[in-house]
C-alpha cells in the first residue's frame, strides 16, 4: 500500500533457504521447491517482482524460472562458478558485498558477471566486519561501488551482530533509520529493508528487522531526502 501511495518501485525479497545460519538448529525456510512456489504466488497475486538468494550452481536454473532478480549472498560473492551461472541466466543480478571485502574489490565480481554478457547488475552494501560479532558501514563504499553499477544499501543487515546472540545473530534496529538516511543522502539507488509485523516473533533476523508500523514514517523521511539529493546534487 505504501509503495502504491508514493509510486515506489518495490521488489519483494524472501529466502527459500537461509543456508548461512549460526546454528544447525536455526530456522532455514521451506526449501527450494516449496519456497519458489510461494514466491511465484506472491509474484502472481500481488503483481510484484520477486528476489531470492541462490547458494549453489544447481539451484540457478529452477530459481531463474521464478525470480525476477537473482541474489548472490555476501558470503558467496567470490564464488566464481555461482556468480557466473547466475549471470548466464540473463536475469538481473544483485550481489551483496562480502563483509570481508573492500568496496573496490567488487570490481572483480562485476567483471565476472559482465564476462557472460549480462550488464544487469546491482551491488548491495551490507556492512563490513568490525572486530568480533559486529559490523560497521563505511559510507565511502557507496560512492566507490557506484563506479561499477547501481548500488543498494541494506539498512537492516548492516545493523546485524553476526553470531552475537550465541546460537544466532543479534542486531540493533535502533540504527536502521540513521544508516538508511545517511545512505540515501549519499545517493544510493535503492534501500533494502527487512520488515516484520512483530520482529520479536520473527523466525530469523528479528533483532534487525523494522516493525511494520514504523515503515511509513521511515519511508517518508527517506523519500524527502532522496528528492532533495536528486534535485541538488549532480550524479557522480
Amino acid at each position: 500500500k505504501l509503495a502504491d501511495k508514493w509510486d515506489l518501485p518495490l521488489i519483494f525479497k524472501s529466502s527459500y533457504d537461509k543456508a548461512n545460519r549460526t546454528s544447525h538448529s536455526s530456522f532455514r525456510g521451506p526449501g527450494l521447491e516449496e519456497g519458489l512456489e510461494i514466491l511465484a504466488t506472491v509474484r502472481r497475486q500481488f503483481n510484484l517482482p520477486v528476489l531470492s538468494d541462490v547458494h549453489s550452481v544447481k539451484e540457478v536454473e529452477s530459481a531463474a524460472e521464478v525470480l525476477d532478480v537473482i541474489q548472490i549472498p555476501a558470503f558467496l560473492c567470490r564464488q566464481t562458478d555461482l556468480v557466473m551461472a547466475a549471470a548466464e541466466s540473463g536475469k538481473p543480478i544483485n550481489i551483496k558485498k562480502g563483509q570481508f571485502l573492500a568496496p573496490w574489490d567488487m570490481a572483480n565480481v562485476v567483471a565476472k558477471v559482465q564476462a557472460t554478457g549480462n550488464q544487469k547488475i546491482l551491488l548491495t552494501e551490507r556492512g563490513t566486519t568490525f572486530g568480533y560479532n559486529n559490523l560497521v558501514v563505511d559510507m565511502r563504499s557507496l560512492h566507490l561501488m557506484r563506479q561499477h553499477g547501481l548500488v543498494v544499501f541494506d539498512a537492516t543487515h548492516s545493523v546485524q551482530l553476526p553470531g552475537g546472540a550465541g546460537d544466532s545473530s543479534g542486531g540493533d534496529r535502533r540504527f536502521v533509520g540513521t544508516l538508511a538516511r545517511a545512505a540515501v543522502a549519499a545517493g544510493v539507488d535503492g534501500v533494502f529493508l527487512e520488515v516484520h509485523h512483530s520482529p520479536e516473533q520473527a523466525l530469523c533476523d528479528g533483532p534487525n528487522s523494522v516493525p511494520m508500523a514504523e515503515m511509513e514514517d521511515l519511508l517518508k523521511i527517506l523519500l524527502n531526502i532522496h528528492a532533495t539529493v536528486r534535485s541538488s546534487v549532480p550524479e557522480s
